[in-house]
């Protein structure tokens, strides 16, 4: 479908019309550079100079912690933003102002600006260079929060930071969560390399926030940088976090997280001369949950969703599974991605995990159940069943729990993209309510062998 032709159309989009056109920008897949993203900025009149940001990059914890530093800053009386990606089962989910996604037709009303823009970007590239569905969906995000006066938006950067989309913006914050081995065709093949480009985003003169799980070599990396640019570093740990404050986010991982949200809100506040309010963290800890991460989704059996796509993630998951269950059974639901290091992340999850069931999660770039039952074999694990479709693979899982007779769990992992699913046909079938969530929470809550670690 066609974008709008000029700023002052009359055509009306509807959140179908937006999603279809958001989706037919996957077949330009994925381009390198920001000349095009710079060229968006020009032709929206440059949204993204009209708040102040926070740049979270990073290998994994980034959604959660941009979510958490957003609730922070919120407490504090700002009118904040986000950006995150990708999201579970819309579109909508990825820009949020004031701790809510977009109203349907303030994200339409952005998607079709932007369409409207990258149509004249569009018309002065060469050959076929076109701009992409981040860049599209970036530059939507930017100018929906403009149009919303937000005061600060914290956005997640996409892959890397040199050429993501989200490099536009001139941060006074820079957040670095932790540096893994992940896109290293594009990234480059060491730790070192990694961290070289995510933190190419880094801006002259302003504050570095650091995780507490960099590796060695990452932290090098990220000290010569701070260095090169004149730039303030602040570290982060767990160990920093009053251990009276109560997350509602689940897992040792979201503590993590936390403390380095705290530290990189109060590096922001008191660039502002802002004094953090210690009620207002306690009130961001006390409310802030993340979709998609140890997300309990029903009671009859356990039954845990969580977006873990690679080793490290994998691992944290497994660690968090120990505190939240204990000893139980482990029913496995996994699919992953074919540019994953499926091999690690099955040697942290089957040795917790009684049975497999490997399936496909939605994208053309998912690994086959059959080459993850190899794997799983190479392991020395066959208790594997094959299932293409996500959704019987949960239901076979779960009936099977139930046919133990047994207090065992059903935990579904491995891909973002096969989380968005399952919830998508969880809501459909009207099993997914805060009753639910909630009620789940209370009993694990109460139960001491399952009590979260603090």
């Amino acid at each position: 479908m066609h974008p709008p032709q000029s700023s002052h159309s009359t055509v009306a989009w509807s959140s179908e019309d937006a999603e279809r056109y958001l989706r037919s920008l996957e077949l330009f897949g994925m381009r390198f550079g920001l000349d095009r993203m710079r060229r968006m900025m020009t032709a929206l009149g440059s949204p993204e100079r009209r708040f102040e940001t926070i740049h979270v990059v990073g290998t994994n914890g980034k959604s959660s912690t941009t979510r958490m530093i957003a609730a922070i800053l919120e407490r504090h009386g700002l009118r904040t933003g986000t950006y995150t990606s990708p999201h579970l089962i819309s579109y909508t989910e990825r820009v949020q102002v004031g701790e809510r996604d977009l109203e349907s037709d303030a994200f339409v009303a952005a998607i079709s600006r932007a369409a409207w823009a990258a149509e004249r970007v569009n018309h002065t590239l060469a050959g076929d260079d076109h701009v992409t569905q981040f860049e599209l969906l970036t530059a939507a995000a930017l100018w929906a929060m403009a149009e919303l006066q937000v005061e600060v938006a914290v956005l997640e950067a996409g892959l890397g930071g040199r050429y993501d989309a989200t490099s536009v913006i001139d941060s006074r914050v820079t957040v670095l969560t932790n540096v893994g081995l992940e896109h290293t065709r594009w990234l480059g093949p060491t730790v070192g390399n990694i961290a070289e480009e995510k933190l190419a985003v880094l801006r002259p003169g302003t504050t570095l926030v650091l995780g507490e799980d960099l590796l060695p070599e990452a932290l090098a990396v990220a000290e010569r940088v701070a260095e090169e640019q004149d730039a303030r570093i602040v570290k982060a740990g767990a160990e920093l976090l009053d251990p009276t404050i109560s997350l509602a986010a689940r897992g040792s991982f979201q503590r993590r997280n936390f403390a380095l949200a705290s530290t990189a809100a109060e590096a922001y506040l008191r660039v502002d001369g802002i004094e953090p309010r210690e009620q207002a963290v306690r009130e961001a800890a006390a409310t802030t949950e993340v979709s998609g991460r140890l997300q309990v989704v029903g009671e009859d059996p356990l039954t845990v969703l969580d977006g873990a796509h690679n080793p490290d993630a994998a691992r944290a998951l497994v660690q968090a599974l120990e505190e939240m269950l204990g000893d139980r059974p482990v029913a496995l639901v996994l699919g992953v991605l074919e540019d994953k290091d499926a091999a690690s992340m099955l040697a942290a999850l089957l040795p917790v995990c009684e049975r497999a069931w490997f399936t496909v999660p939605p994208s053309s770039r998912a690994l086959s159940p059959a080459a993850l039952q190899s794997l799983a074999r190479q392991l020395g694990f066959d208790a594997v069943v094959c299932e293409l479709e996500p959704w019987r693979a949960l239901e076979q899982a779960r009936r099977w729990v139930r046919e133990r007779g047994e207090d065992a769990a059903v935990l579904a992992t491995g891909s973002v993209y096969l989380v968005g699913d399952l919830l998508s046909h969880l809501r459909s079938a009207a099993e997914v309510g805060p009753e639910v969530v909630s009620s789940t929470r209370a009993r694990l809550t109460h139960t001491p062998s399952r009590r979260p670690a603090r």
